[in-house]
């Protein structure tokens, strides 16, 4: 039989992080890596008997390979702090461990509760992601955000939700709103990307179209329609944000 390891990287998510460690309590080891968290997240995690690492922030990817380096048992399952397993997916979770014909590692469909809705479609879902894979097999990259994994060998897919709510309200997505675009302007400027007037112009037009019309995001209704409508919004405010660091590195 195969152990796990859970990984989680946190920052303040006290208001989360129990409802994903009562999730997971089932795992040989938790591990959680807490980037100065000024709440009780380390506290609350030390309690369910995780081991907590505390470091500077230093981007998704990084942050997650240092929680993967601490980990000891066979099998990773790297979840998010506002994410929980449903008892389906643990279920199948414990299968793949105990299988001899397991693969390498696993996409999991995950489903998104945006301001109290699940969402069902506006390209958001099945949103599949690879969060189950054998230790020795995997890493993630080093990208400040939107980090993957890498894994030598096959992948395959589970059939159960992994349930993210990570966006309980306005002000919770705009706060995230400005973290995430702030580090994808940086990620881009490092790449060598720069400001593209024809860029700014075409491409917030074709994320709204891309979530709410060949995403079908009319049919998740209001809802729907703020998540194109954002989406919009955030390529619009990257490409800002990507101009300001070019005129600051220029002066």
């Amino acid at each position: 039989m195969g152990t796990i390891s859970a990984v989680i990287i946190t920052q303040n998510e006290e208001s989360n992080i129990k409802r994903c460690l009562d999730s997971i309590a089932w795992v040989d080891e938790i591990i959680v890596v807490d980037s100065q968290s000024a709440d009780n997240t380390p506290k609350i995690a030390a309690e369910f008997g995780a081991k907590v690492y505390d470091i500077e922030w230093c981007g998704f990817g990084p942050a997650k390979g240092f929680a993967v380096e601490r980990a000891t048992c066979d099998w990773i399952l790297s979840i998010d702090a506002d994410e929980e397993l449903t008892e389906e997916l643990a279920a199948e979770i414990k299968g793949v461990a105990e299988s001899s014909d397991s693969l390498y590692g696993y996409e999991i469909p995950r489903m998104t509760n945006f301001l109290g809705k699940w969402i069902k479609h506006s390209r958001w879902y099945p949103d599949y992601v690879l969060r189950l894979f054998r230790r020795e097999s995997g890493r993630f990259t080093d990208s400040l955000i939107h980090e993957k994994v890498i894994v030598e060998g096959d992948v395959g897919r589970l059939k159960n939700q992994l349930l993210h709510y990570s966006y309980p309200d306005i002000d919770t997505y705009f706060v995230k709103f400005e973290k995430y675009t702030s580090l994808k302007a940086r990620e881009l400027y490092k790449d060598g990307k720069r400001f593209n007037i024809g860029g700014f112009v075409v491409k917030p037009l074709a994320a709204f179209c891309r979530h709410y019309i060949t995403g079908l995001g009319f049919m998740d209704g209001f809802e729907g329609f703020l998540i194109a409508l954002f989406s919009a919004f955030g390529v619009v405010t990257r490409c800002v944000k990507l101009r300001s660091l070019e005129k600051a590195d220029r002066q």
